[in-house]
């Protein structure tokens, strides 16, 4: 099958579009759009069932020499914050967890 270009006027397009198959495209389970915890704001945060692992996604329309210090910043947000990241998932994923639990994760 052919692949066909298509400009995006705005990295929210590129957003969509990549959301919409991230399970086709990428294996990866979709946790949330623009999660933000610490002034950071993650544009896609995923889940890699296969890997058990968190995946983040940012989008650039653009170049962007930023780019490198960002993923660092989100990767020390995500080391730093573990509880916050499985509190998301349980509560946009699995749905059913004990309340008490995360409660502890979050304080402990």
């Amino acid at each position: 099958m052919e692949v066909k270009e298509k400009n995006f006027l705005t990295e929210r397009d590129i957003q969509k579009i990549t959301e919409v198959n991230l399970a086709e495209v990428f294996g990866l389970q979709h946790v949330c759009s623009e999660f933000s915890l610490n002034s950071l704001r993650i544009d896609t945060l995923c889940f890699d069932q296969e890997n058990k692992s968190f995946v983040i996604i940012e989008y650039k329309k653009d170049r962007s020499f930023s780019v490198i210090d960002q993923g660092f910043s989100y990767l020390a947000l995500m080391l730093n914050n573990k509880a916050e990241f499985l509190v998301e998932y349980n509560e946009k994923i699995v749905k059913n967890y004990d309340e008490k639990i995360l409660i502890g994760l979050k304080l402990g």
